[in-house]
C-alpha cells in the first residue's frame, strides 16, 4: 500500500518534513480549522468522527504531524465518550449542547484507531498507540454482535440490532484499518468480523448489475436484504465499498461494481452518480469527482486532476489516493 509506504518514510532525529501534497494543503486549508476540526462544508459545517478519521489519515499520509496532533486532540477532546474509548458521531456548533447524541459511527472509530496507531508508530508516540488499543477494544465490546451464526460489525452502538434483523451498512467495512487490527491483537479477534463482513459483502449483490447497496438488513446466515426504510441504492455510502475493497486489497469483492463501471465507460457515457439496485433507474447527473476518482482506482483511467471544492467529494479524492 502507498499509505504503508508514507507511513514508514520517517524523518532523521524527529524533525518534521515539508508538507509538500498540494491536494494535502488544499483540503487542509478548506476543511479544517485551527483547534483540529474537520468542518463539513456542504453539511451545515458541522463535524463527525468520520471527517475526523479522514483528517487523521491524510495528515498521516501527508507526514503533517502538526495537522495530525491537532485532530486526535480534538477528537479525543471533543467527541470522545467518557463511559467508552469510542466516540459521539456528531458535533454541530449551531445547537447549544454541540455534541448531543452519544451514538457512535463504526467507520470513524475504525479509521481513528488505525490512523492512531500507525500515527503513534510512525511518530513514537505510546499514546497514540494505547488509545488505538483501548478503541479496538471498544469496537470489538460494543460494536460487534453474535447473530445467525456470525460476527457481525454494527454500524453504531445504538439502533441497528433488532429482534429478527440486523442492520449493517457495507461501506463501514474499512478492510485495511481492519487488517491491521488483525495484526495488532490476532486473527483470534479480528478473524471472524473479517470473513463476515467479508461474507456479506458478497451478499450484497442486488439486481441485474449485482451491485451493493448503501444499507442492508440480515436477517439469516445468508439472508442479506436491501433494508426497506432506505433507498435501495449503490448511492454515497456504498461507494465507498469499492474504495476501501480496493485499498484492501480486495478487488475481487467488488468485480460486480467494476464490470458496471466498464461498461458505462464502454458506453461512452457518463458513470450515474447512483441507480436503483432494484429498479435499475439511474441518477440524471455523473459522479462527482470524489466518485470519479474511485472508478479510476478500481477500473483504471485518469483520475480527476483538480480537487473538487465540495467536502466529500473532495475527501474521497483524498482517500482514493492512499
Amino acid at each position: 500500500m502507498a499509505l504503508t509506504a508514507a507511513c514508514n518514510t520517517g524523518t532523521s532525529q524527529g524533525r518534521t518534513p515539508q508538507v509538500t501534497d498540494s491536494f494535502w494543503t488544499q483540503w487542509r486549508d478548506r476543511y479544517l480549522a485551527p483547534e483540529g476540526r474537520v468542518v463539513d462544508t456542504g453539511n451545515g459545517r458541522i463535524s463527525h468522527s468520520e471527517g475526523q478519521s479522514y483528517g487523521l489519515i491524510l495528515a498521516l499520509r501527508a507526514g503533517d504531524r502538526e495537522a495530525f496532533e491537532r485532530i486526535a486532540k480534538w477528537t479525543q477532546e471533543t467527541l470522545g465518550r467518557q463511559d467508552m474509548a469510542l466516540h459521539s458521531w456528531r458535533y454541530d456548533p449551531r445547537q447549544s449542547v454541540p455534541v448531543s447524541d452519544p451514538n457512535n459511527a463504526t467507520d470513524g472509530d475504525l479509521v481513528i484507531a488505525w490512523a492512531l496507531a500507525l500515527g503513534g508508530e510512525r511518530w513514537s508516540q505510546p499514546a497514540w498507540l494505547e488509545r488505538a488499543a483501548q478503541i479496538r477494544a471498544a469496537i470489538r465490546a460494543h460494536c460487534v454482535v453474535q447473530r445467525f451464526g456470525r460476527s457481525l460489525l454494527l454500524p453504531g452502538i445504538v439502533g441497528f440490532d433488532q429482534p429478527g434483523q440486523v442492520t449493517l451498512n457495507p461501506s463501514y467495512f474499512v478492510w485495511p484499518a481492519l487488517d491491521h487490527f488483525a495484526k495488532m491483537d490476532g486473527a483470534s479477534a479480528w478473524g471472524a468480523v473479517i470473513r463476515d463482513a467479508e461474507a456479506v459483502t458478497r451478499l450484497s449483490r442486488f439486481g441485474t448489475h449485482g451491485l451493493p447497496c448503501d444499507w442492508v438488513v440480515v436477517t439469516g446466515k445468508d439472508d442479506v436484504a436491501p433494508a426497506p426504510d432506505k433507498p435501495p441504492r449503490f448511492s454515497y455510502d456504498a461507494i465507498r465499498i469499492p474504495l476501501y475493497a480496493v485499498i484492501g486489497g480486495r478487488a475481487a469483492l467488488v468485480q460486480p461494481v467494476a464490470q458496471w463501471w466498464r461498461s458505462c465507460l464502454a458506453q461512452q457515457r457518463p458513470i450515474p452518480a447512483f441507480i436503483d439496485v432494484v429498479t435499475g433507474e439511474e441518477a440524471n447527473y455523473a459522479l462527482s469527482s470524489g466518485g470519479a476518482a474511485i472508478a479510476s482506482r478500481l477500473v483504471g483511467g485518469p483520475a480527476p486532476a483538480v480537487l473538487d471544492t465540495d467536502y466529500f467529494s473532495a475527501s474521497l479524492q483524498m482517500l482514493a489516493r492512499l
